[in-house]
Formats: structure tokens, C-alpha cells, sequence
């Protein structure tokens, strides 16, 4: 539930020495910053700059455009801004371009640090830029003065640009996203650090719990520096918890992968407004006890994204529209999609346009093309959400979540049993899976219907069917050469089921409660059904302990043009 404070105190730029030669230019504003769901509690946030006046000059992670005017008018007053060697940068996105764009025309001599999937984002947004970047992986920056910065590539799906720097001077680990919280206060460390749990939490949960496996390899990365302190982009300096915070980041991503069932997340986002979408639907997952694993197709290996889908119960996929058409990175994903996972996982749609919508479109065509059953309804947003839309956003995350658990607690319950209950042999001919269907007959003005999933196609031409029906079955319904009837092939997870039997006796009347309308032979259409054939038997076989009828189909319709036939799992090929 969101957390709402109320000041009066206008933005400001909190600056305080936190080490050696070292400052920290602090953006603050009490409200909420902008429309993404992390910042939904509504206290506050901080964006958090660091500046090293060692022989040469650093400056880290400059804020977004919220802050630029006030934070330039700061940073003018603690050095000649013509002195600045270096700005580096932990992740680039369009709000920190923005204030780039105001700062390095009165920095004519700095040189922009960075990882390259930040390099290749700053050259094609900004070309002239070109020549002013420079690219770093895991190297090293001697500002002087034993300011000996080492940097850290950690790529998420979120920030596939992620770069932390280590100070050897002061043990300072720059963070950038890592160990942030959207908090808003005039205390500078972590003192207090047990009352921040909750808003450490929240973060955590928005932004990273997503992308834990990619969270998790880097704290691997950082935990080489022997840091004393954390200087994350949001909240407080951590000086006083900082191994507690480590250890809480690495349970919170075990508590996130131990969930049992997994949706795969995929996404790409041309201007950032995807992503947002992802996010609130990915808080919605796990709000619900759901693991979500985010992956962004625009840096993923097409091995990475097979591996996620085939090993996930649900999948959502997310596109912005770029020209008409969903980004190549997109359609790959899809493609691996629709070819490798099991048409009974759960699919989701979403994405966000500026002049059209057609990739949605076509993404949910192809789901429903390929009778994949859709978690909630598709979510098209024009240009940035607004807290509304991140809130839907949230409960269709919620409700994928819901259908999710129902589609597990289905297959759970048609779980066989084990060998010490039922010979092998009989355990093999189980594994036989059918449609489940109702046939329905007359017997003069008698309405008779019969359960059965031993249906298959027996004929191309004329279109046949087999159905096996046994003595206990009341055979004889069904087993004249002219005999009527319609088969009714029921739909995944609509418990019609219940209503019937599989034995046939003239009296009983199933059909009360259920909506249906006369076929043209007479017999009952059940209209929630998934489709429905009317059949006219041409032979019959007496098989063993039952009945083989082969009939020609006379005509037939698809009710509904999405949805997953019903199956029937039997625990044993002795028994129905």
C-alpha cells in the first residue's frame, strides 16, 4: 500500500564531504519523482552525485532532468566546471542524457566514462559526442592522489549498461542502482539502518528482484573491492550496514529464484516506456509469490532466451511499435516462443506506442494463432503510463499470477500415482492422453449424454471420427449404423465436466444448469464448449470389453477461437 508524506520543502541539492577529496551532491525532493511504480510509496527520493577533486577531477553519475537546473547551479560552486577530466557514468537512460546535454557544452574538457552498451545508446542518440567517450569494462582510471578508480561491468536486464566504481583512496563502492532506496531525508548515512528495512525492501523488490540471477552474479563482481562504503544513485551513504545489505540482496534473490512457479519476461523498450510497463507487471508477479525472470531481447543471446522459456510455467512478452512492426529482437523471441514452449504455458501481452500499436496486435495473433490462452488481457499504452495504466499494469501481473496457480493446481490434481499402486504395464497405457468431450443422443425425446476421452480422427475423407465406448457405458446408444449424435470437445480449464457422467441413463438431465441449442440432428450443442462436430455412426466393432464406433462428421464449428482443448490424464490404462 502506498506511503504518502506531506512538506512544503522545495527541491534542494544537499552537498556534504563523505571521504577523501570526495563530496556527494545530493538532488532531493520530497514528492513523488515521476510515474514508475517504485516511486508509488511517495517518500521522496534522492539523486544521488558524487565529484573527486583529486590531480584530476570526477564527477559520477550527474542526476536526471528533474534536477538539472538546481543541480548545475550546485556543482558551479564547488569547482570551475572547465576543470572536470572525467564524468562516468553508472547507467545511461534519457533523463541523465538530458542533463549531459546542459552540462558538457560548459565542460568542454570531459571525457565521458563509460561501459559500451552505454557508449552505443550516447553515439546514436548524440553523435557529436562521439569523439568525447570512452569506453571501460574492467579497467582502471588513476585520478592521483591514490585515487585509483577500478570499474565493474554488472549488466542486468534492466541496466544492460551497468558500471560500479571502486576509490582505492576512500574504499568507496559507487553502486549506481545497486543498494538504493527511494527515501527522502536530511540524515546522510544509514545510522539508523533497521528503519529503512521496508523502503530497502520495496526497492529491491521493484527493480531488481526481476533480474535476481543477474543481481546475484553481480555481487560476485563487487564483492573483489574491500569497500567500506556503498554511494548508491537513491537514498543514504551505506557505512553502518553495509554487510547486512549484502546479505539481505543475496537472500532476497534466493527467496525470489525458490518460488515454484516462473514466468519468463520479455522485453524490449526503444524510448524506456516498456520497461516501466514490465516493471509494474513484474511487481504485480511478485507481489503474488510468482519468480519473474526479466529478459531484454535488445542484449539477450537467443541461447539465454530458450533456456528461460522452456524452463518458465507462464510467458509475457512486451514490444514497443517501431514503424508499424514489433523490433526485430522481438520477433526472434517470438519465434523461439512459439517453436519451443509447450502450447499449455500461459502467455501475456503488452506494449507501448507513440502513432500505432501494431505490435501488440500482432504479437497476440500469433499467441491466439497458437492456441496459447492469454493471462489477462492485452495492455496497449500510449506514449508514458500514467499512474493509472502502472496500476492495471500491477493488477494484471496480479491476476496472471491468480490464472497461473489455477492451471498448477489443475495439472497437480491429474498427478498419477505411484508404481506401488498400479502395475507398470497399466501405468504405460495411461500415459495415453484424450480430448475430453460429451456425446450427446436422443432417444426419442430423451436428452442422453455420455463423458468420454476415447475420441480420436479416424478419416480424412469423408472427415471420421472412433469412439470407444464400453459395456457399462450403455454401448448401445450410439452403436446403430445411422444412429445420431454430436461430440462436444470440451475447453481447458471450464469445469463442465462435472455435470456429466461416464455412464448414460434415459432420466437424468445434466443439461438444467448448463446453456445450450439443438443441432440440426437433433442432439444437444453445449455452447461453452471449446467446438462441437454432428456425427452420423457408419459401423461398428465389438472390441474386448467395449464397443469401436466409427462415424462420418456432418458438420462442425469452433466456438470460441481461443482456448486450450480440455485432456484427460488418466492415472491408469485400466480404468477411465
Amino acid at each position: 500500500m502506498s506511503t504518502t508524506i506531506t512538506t512544503n520543502r522545495k527541491r534542494d541539492v544537499q552537498v556534504a564531504e563523505i571521504g577523501k577529496d570526495t563530496i556527494i551532491l545530493r538532488s532531493r525532493t520530497w514528492d513523488r519523482l515521476k510515474f514508475e511504480v517504485e516511486y508509488s510509496r511517495q517518500k521522496g527520493t534522492t539523486a544521488n552525485s558524487y565529484l573527486i577533486q583529486a590531480d584530476k577531477k570526477a564527477l559520477i553519475d550527474p542526476p536526471g532532468e528533474s534536477f538539472t537546473e538546481i543541480y548545475l547551479q550546485e556543482l558551479k560552486q564547488h569547482l570551475d566546471l572547465t576543470t572536470i577530466n572525467y564524468i562516468i557514468l553508472g547507467h545511461v537512460n534519457p533523463n541523465r542524457r538530458a542533463t549531459l546535454e546542459a552540462l558538457l557544452p560548459i565542460a568542454p574538457n570531459a571525457t565521458l566514462i563509460c561501459s559500451r552498451p552505454a557508449a552505443n545508446a550516447l553515439k546514436a542518440a548524440c553523435p557529436e559526442w562521439e569523439s568525447r567517450i570512452q569506453t571501460v569494462r574492467e579497467d582502471t582510471l588513476d585520478l592521483g592522489g591514490g585515487h585509483l578508480l577500478t570499474f565493474a561491468s554488472v549488466p542486468t536486464p534492466r541496466w544492460a549498461d551497468g558500471l560500479c566504481t571502486y576509490d582505492a583512496a576512500t574504499k568507496i563502492l559507487y553502486t549506481d542502482k545497486f543498494f538504493g532506496a527511494h527515501i527522502c531525508e536530511d540524515t546522510l548515512f544509514d545510522k539508523d539502518w533497521k528503519s529503512l528495512d521496508a523502503e530497502r525492501r520495496y526497492y529491491f523488490d521493484c527493480l531488481h528482484a526481476p533480474q535476481a540471477k543477474q543481481v546475484e552474479a553481480a555481487l560476485e563482481k563487487i564483492a573483489v573491492f574491500p569497500a567500506k562504503s556503498y554511494a548508491p544513485a537513491h537514498g543514504p551513504i551505506i557505512n553502518y550496514s553495509l554487510s547486512r545489505f549484502t546479505y539481505d540482496y543475496h537472500q532476497w534473490c534466493q527467496s525470489q529464484k525458490s518460488q515454484e512457479l516462473k514466468v519468463a519476461l520479455l522485453y524490449a523498450s526503444a524510448y524506456g516506456n516498456t520497461a516501466i510497463l514490465a516493471g509494474a507487471i513484474a511487481n504485480g508477479l511478485i507481489e503474488n509469490g510468482v519468480n519473474v525472470e526479466s529478459i531484454n531481447c535488445e542484449v539477450a543471446e537467443t541461447e539465454e532466451i530458450t533456456r528461460i522459456v522452456e524452463a518458465s510455467d507462464g510467458l509475457i512478452i512486451g514490444s514497443p511499435t517501431l514503424g508499424g512492426h514489433a523490433p526485430t529482437q522481438i520477433q526472434t523471441a517470438l519465434g523461439i516462443i512459439l517453436s519451443t514452449a509447450a502450447k499449455t504455458k500461459l502467455a501475456g501481452v503488452f506494449g507501448s506506442y507513440g502513432w500505432s500499436g501494431e505490435a501488440v496486435d500482432l504479437i497476440e495473433n500469433k499467441f491466439k494463432d497458437a492456441n496459447y490462452r492469454l493471462g489477462f488481457e492485452s495492455i496497449r499504452v500510449r506514449f508514458t503510463p500514467t499512474p493509472e495504466i502502472l496500476q492495471e499494469c500491477q493488477e494484471s501481473g496480479a491476476l496472471f499470477a491468480e490464472n497461473l496457480k489455477k492451471d498448477k493446481k489443475l495439472r497437480s490434481s491429474r498427478q498419477v500415482v505411484t508404481e506401488t499402486h498400479i502395475d507398470r504395464t497399466e501405468q504405460a497405457v495411461g500415459r495415453i492422453v484424450g480430448s475430453l468431450c460429451v456425446v450427446t443422443t436422443r432417444d426419442g425425446n430423451t436428452q442422453k449424454s455420455v463423458l468420454t476421452s476415447w475420441v480420436s480422427q479416424a478419416s480424412f475423407n469423408p472427415p471420421g471420427i472412433m469412439i470407444a465406448i464400453a459395456d457399462e457405458q450403455n454401448a448401445d446408444f450410439i452403436c446403430h449404423v445411422g444412429d445420431k449424435f454430436v461430440l462436444n470437445i470440451l475447453k481447458e480449464g471450464r469445469n463442465v465436466r462435472r455435470y456429466f457422467s461416464r455412464h448414460s441413463t434415459l432420466g437424468d438431465n445434466p443439461f438444467v444448469n448448463l446453456s445450450t441449442k439443438t443441432a440440426d440432428n437433433g442432439c444437444l450443442i453445449l455452447t461453452e464448449a471449446l467446438s462441437y462436430l454432428e456425427c452420423t455412426v457408419q459401423n461398428q466393432t465389438k472390441c474386448g470389453d467395449g464397443w469401436l464406433i466409427y462415424a462420418v462428421v456432418d458438420n462442425g464449428e469452433v466456438l470460441e477461437n481461443e482456448g486450450l482443448t480440455a485432456l484427460e490424464h488418466r492415472k491408469s490404462g485400466s480404468q477411465y
